[in-house]
């Protein structure tokens, strides 16, 4: 399956790991990953720093995507929430770490999260071939 990744010279240069439009082709499977956070397998705790946290929440992400038999390089868009906009050199380095050269849609949004525990909030679109 060929994922096509568009960015128009027209548009602004792409950041790490990031294209300006991904387009799915209509044979593939699609997964939908719910927005992940940082509490560990209890579900009652999480590391209190920003790096923990997205280190757990990176681990639920390929969990969640090995459950569809799917990998970080069939990640067709992110969308990052962020409590704090000061964590996002961190969060663009461990995109980097965990993506390398793998581009995908994404957003970064910065905003008072659910609980105020936590730091990260991660949502997650996949595709692979049928």
């Amino acid at each position: 399956m060929t994922i096509t990744r568009h960015n128009p010279d027209d548009l602004f240069p792409p950041y790490t790991c990031y294209a300006h439009a991904v387009e799915v082709p209509a044979a593939a499977r699609t997964l939908y990953i719910s927005g992940l956070n940082g509490y560990q397998a209890d579900g009652t705790t999480m590391p209190e720093d920003f790096e923990g946290q997205a280190r757990l929440i990176w681990q639920h992400l390929a969990t969640a995507l090995a459950a569809a038999e799917m990998t970080y390089a069939d990640l067709v868009s992110l969308r990052f929430y962020l409590a704090d906009p000061a964590d996002d050199p961190a969060n663009v380095a461990l995109i980097k770490e965990h993506l390398g050269d793998h581009a995908c849609a994404r957003t970064v949004i910065v905003s008072t999260l659910l609980e105020p525990s936590w730091r990260l909030e991660v949502e997650a679109i996949a595709a692979r071939a049928s």
